[in-house]
């Protein structure tokens, strides 16, 4: 479905369940779509749970466009969904933000304002390549809520420390996260559960 937002139509792909737990609203990163074989195999593993799943396309990429538009223009963009779902898939049901790379970036800045209860970033970019001095841990810092993230090995985008609420599982490879998805599926269904008390 698309949605109306202050820059421009996103489109929303809701893989809903029956009666379910909790929906999980899950961003792409900056120059991909939502069917980034992480994206995928993170909405399965969270269907498999229970959880309704929403993937988002930014306005940019709805307009065609490759080159993402600057961070408030996004942020402004995923709340008018995330506002939009709760007048009507979502309802009264938890709400867990998330994302790839970008898509996690905008999920964390925005985890207040959502009212999320809980976030996921796959291949959070710490840094960009070959410049940890352009570090962006604050944005991941600054959630509040029980955070998972699921990052490559290898990434040249850095590694997040685990802290008092975030928890990072490793998988082999790089940004792409293809490296394990298996694991990666694992790791989202079992976080998921917890973090929702639902039955394992």
């Amino acid at each position: 479905m698309k949605v109306k937002t202050p820059h421009g139509p996103a489109r929303v792909h809701l893989h809903g369940v029956e009666d379910p737990a909790a929906l999980l609203v899950l961003g792409h990163g900056a120059g991909g779509g939502v069917t980034a074989p992480d994206l995928v195999a993170a909405t399965n593993a969270a269907n498999e749970a229970g959880v309704s799943v929403a993937l988002v396309e930014q306005p940019y990429r709805v307009a065609g466009r490759r080159s993402p538009a600057p961070a408030h223009q996004l942020d402004a963009a995923w709340i008018a969904v995330v506002e939009h779902l709760r007048a009507q898939a979502l309802g009264d049901l938890p709400l867990v933000a998330g994302g790839r790379s970008a898509g996690a970036r905008v999920a964390c800045r925005t985890a207040a304002q959502t009212g999320a209860v809980a976030v996921l970033c796959l291949a959070f970019p710490v840094h960009p390549p070959g410049r940890p001095e352009k570090t962006r841990l604050a944005e991941l810092d600054a959630v509040t809520v029980p955070t998972l993230v699921v990052q490559g090995a290898a990434d040249p985008f850095g590694m997040p420390p685990a802290g008092p609420d975030r928890r990072v599982v490793t998988v082999p490879g790089n940004h792409s996260l293809t490296g394990d998805l298996d694991t990666l599926r694992a790791a989202v269904s079992s976080w998921l559960a917890e973090v929702l008390r639902l039955p394992h």
